[in-house]
């Protein structure tokens, strides 16, 4: 994400001018963005005309700029875009004032946000900001056989390929050397500045040693990790690990791993933790929340009075903010976020362990 410029708006609001720069950011922003917000950037729309010397075709596609009222906010993962619903109360066009229109925000496109700002909500985009400067990572696992690619991001870890070429005796094994030969090209292709190779027994070192021999320029980027399995599970070994850590500084997904672990373990031993709004709320005044932990799609909800739970989420986040805690939003995509949710989306690692 990159922060173009931040100023004051009308009514008290803070007016911030932001370019998504990766898919990540696009999914930052569907978590800060709220109905009531005010939205500008360039679009296009079919504008229909009705004159003397043009009859009605169902109207032409224009550029305008224009700024929305915000009323829905949807993060289109497969199609790489974030889709901005709301009414036009600016506009180049003044005959398209206070009709619906959607901004298909994609990558590396300018928008202009004007809202009051809660505090996680300029921490996720500041975050993101740093973010750029992360190195990419993508987790190669491989065991016989098989193999996977997939990659780390923000919003959790998307399988970017897989292949199966069987191995060993009989008519229809090939030899290893094809599906490493496969795997190596696969990673060549990508822009990334970090591999974890991963699997269990020789066959990742195997692996290893041929990336390293055929496709040169990757062999620096290479790190091997010992895991017990391949594919999905073996993702999630590599990051409890702490493996992405190493090569990544404080990677987001790494860290709930970590963080949703320690929680587990304390509820296990019934010691310093609290789950559910309620023990999480009680926690929180009596100052003894170390690290809140919240599920963004509940925050999202309860900000949009769409949730059940009869306390203001916003006076908890203050009043673990005022007493010294510290606020870590998981995401829903990956597994410790549904974990979290699996608690009721909200939970709490305490100073001390109350009565």
């Amino acid at each position: 994400m990159r922060i173009a410029s931040r100023g004051r708006g009308e009514e008290g609001r803070e007016r911030m001018t932001l370019v998504p720069e990766t898919v990540d950011d696009l999914w930052h922003l569907s978590y800060v963005l709220e109905p009531g917000d005010l939205v500008s950037g360039d679009t296009t729309r079919r504008i229909q005309r009705n004159d003397d010397q043009m009859r009605d075709t169902g109207g032409q596609r224009e550029h305008i700029s224009v700024t929305i009222e915000v009323e829905s906010v949807e993060f289109a993962r497969f199609a790489n875009r974030l889709r901005v619903g709301g009414v036009i109360t600016g506009c180049s066009r003044e005959d398209q004032l206070g009709l619906h229109h959607t901004l298909n925000v994609e990558q590396h496109e300018e928008l202009t946000i004007e809202k009051h700002f809660k505090p996680d909500q300029i921490d996720r985009i500041e975050e993101a900001e740093e973010a750029a400067d992360n190195p990419d990572v993508a987790i190669a696992t491989v065991e016989e056989g098989e193999a996977y690619i997939h990659l780390v991001k923000e919003y959790g870890v998307d399988e970017y390929a897989s292949f199966t070429k069987p191995t060993g005796k009989g008519e229809y094994s090939r030899p290893r050397d094809e599906l490493f030969g496969e795997l190596g090209s696969a990673l060549s292709h990508l822009d990334t500045d970090a591999i974890i190779l991963a699997g269990p027994g020789f066959t990742k070192q195997d692996a290893r040693d041929y990336i390293a021999e055929n496709y040169r320029d990757l062999e620096e980027l290479i790190t091997v990790v010992d895991t017990s399995s391949a594919g999905g599970r073996g993702v999630h070994e590599v990051l409890k690990r702490g493996a992405v850590e190493e090569v990544q500084d404080e990677t987001r997904i790494a860290r709930e791993a970590e963080t949703i672990d320690e929680l587990m373990t304390r509820i296990g031993d019934g010691a310093k933790a609290a789950y559910g709004i309620e023990q999480v709320q009680e926690a929180a005044e009596f100052g003894a929340v170390e690290e809140l932990l919240i599920l963004d799609e509940r925050l999202r909800d309860e900000r949009q009075k769409e949730g059940d739970w009869d306390l203001d989420v916003n006076e908890v986040i203050e009043t673990v903010e005022q007493k010294g805690g510290e606020i870590t939003v998981f995401s829903k995509e990956f597994q410790p976020g549904q974990q979290l949710k699996n608690l009721g989306g909200i939970a709490a690692l305490l100073r001390y362990r109350l009565q």
